[in-house]
């Protein structure tokens, strides 16, 4: 999920979890379960740094903030 910027740039990108999505066939597409504050301060990074997805680390962070270990 993408936040802010304009045209693509400054925007921050928030991993989800599969597990914390919802595909809702009426809106035709992934929902999930939070207001825009908790996504807002969820973990994020910008196109400029990327994470490690092959670091375990990083990726348990993400899935203890959403809680779907």
């Amino acid at each position: 999920m993408s936040f802010g910027g304009f045209l693509g740039i400054g925007e921050s990108y928030h991993p989800l979890p599969w597990r914390s999505l919802t595909y809702d066939t009426r809106m035709g597409g992934y929902v999930v379960d939070a207001d825009r504050a908790r996504l807002e301060r969820a973990p994020r990074y910008m196109s400029s740094n990327l994470p490690d997805w092959n670091d375990r680390t990083y990726r348990s962070r993400v899935d203890e903030y959403w809680m779907t270990r």
